[in-house]
């Protein structure tokens, strides 16, 4: 004997089987689609029918809204969710699903509010039988406004350092050029020079903030540029190597292996300077005793035949904590309270994945910091 279904569960499964497919079709409720009930979604979804009554308060919903389920199937729908604008007015009211223009076909997504002001996302689909035609059914979509909020405080953090490295560089620059000016033949030479110096080291600081700024627009966005041709990598860096020791540090801080032979790598010259600089400028700044930079051929990222190149750069400082290491890579992350915006081994994360490649961090033998990352040598097509 078959074994029937009532209550909710019923009605939402009901709803979800009247669904229309792809292409306005009706899949068949044998379809493994429609295995997903409503209470599997993440996200609310609540269902009306032609007169407005609520056939479907999924699981999502009941959490996002704090109401029952049972509370709500078969009230109308302004009832079961009355949901206001930010001014005040009643969302149902003004968008008249109902008895609204017939060609609309839904609301794009908003911040509304629920009774009590708390805020949720609403987004809605009117169901029609024909383009014109009567609403046969009103599907609701639910989210919360966590994720958003969470990104709209790394942007106010993100403005509110900004803000902050570039008024202390700007104030001194502004500073010397006024004082310069009012009162040059005042200043012997030693003088002029010296604030000259120092205005353009603040001004090289704030054109890197900007640098970064731009970089991490588009490591969001997924429009960094990447201009590959071939890269000597051990050349790049002995390259700086160099420059860190023409600005006082010792040549034998730092040991560099190479593991021959190593594959023609295609990548993108500048951004692999970026990300060498600021591995090693770390390395300097934040580690202790010897820097050692190990080159060597490696499997590239997860495909089997492609080969790619590895550089591990290590210290022998006090190291990353374990319980920090996880957090290395996001936004303004700090390994120390030596300065620093906190945004450039985010920086360089995005730079590596762009071409393809992974970086990680983990403990160096001799107790710092060690990083390694792989690049896949990504030669063009006709050279393969």
């Amino acid at each position: 004997m078959a074994v029937g279904m009532s209550g909710p569960r019923a009605t939402h499964l009901a709803a979800v089987r009247a669904l229309p497919g792809e292409n306005g079709t009706v899949r068949p409720a044998g379809d493994t689609v429609t295995d997903v009930t409503p209470d599997d979604l993440p996200d609310g979804l609540v269902v009306a029918d032609e007169t407005g009554t609520v056939v479907c308060f999924n699981a999502a919903a009941t959490r996002i809204t704090a109401t029952p389920a049972a509370a709500v199937l078969g009230t109308p729908l302004s009832q079961a969710l009355p949901l206001e604008d930010l001014k005040g007015r009643r969302w149902w009211e003004l968008t008249d699903p109902y008895g609204g223009l017939s060609i609309r076909v839904g609301q794009p997504e908003r911040n509304l509010l629920l009774p009590g002001g708390r805020e949720v996302l609403v987004s809605a689909r009117y169901v029609r039988e024909t383009p014109t035609g009567p609403v046969r059914r009103l599907v609701v979509s639910l989210r919360g406004t966590e994720a958003r909020r969470r990104t709209e405080l790394s942007h106010a953090e993100l403005i509110a350092t900004v803000a902050h490295e570039l008024r202390s560089p700007l104030t001194s620059v502004k500073g010397f050029t006024a004082t310069l000016l009012a009162k040059w033949e005042r200043f012997t030479d030693d003088q002029k020079r010296l604030m000259l110096e120092t205005v353009d080291a603040d001004a090289n600081r704030v054109t890197r903030l900007i640098a970064e700024l731009l970089d991490i627009s588009r490591i969001d966005s997924g429009r960094l540029e990447l201009r590959r041709q071939p890269v000597d990598i051990s050349a790049a860096v002995e390259r700086h190597v160099q420059a860190l020791i023409a600005t006082g540090q010792t040549p034998d801080r730092f040991l560099v292996h190479t593991r021959q032979p190593l594959p023609a790598l295609w990548a993108d010259p500048d951004k692999v300077d970026q990300v060498l600089g600021n591995l090693l400028e770390n390395a300097v700044r934040h580690g202790e005793g010897t820097v050692t930079i190990e080159i060597s051929p490696a499997p590239a990222p997860g495909k089997i035949d492609e080969s790619g190149t590895a550089v591990t750069v290590s210290d022998e400082g006090p190291g990353i904590p374990e319980e920090s290491m996880s957090r290395v890579f996001t936004r303004f992350w700090r390994g120390s309270k030596r300065g620093g915006t906190g945004l450039g081994l985010y920086i360089v994360k995005g730079i590596v994945e762009a071409h393809g490649g992974t970086i990680t961090v983990d403990r160096a033998p001799g107790g710092g910091a060690e990083f390694r990352f792989i690049l896949p040598v990504s030669a063009p097509g006709y050279l393969t």
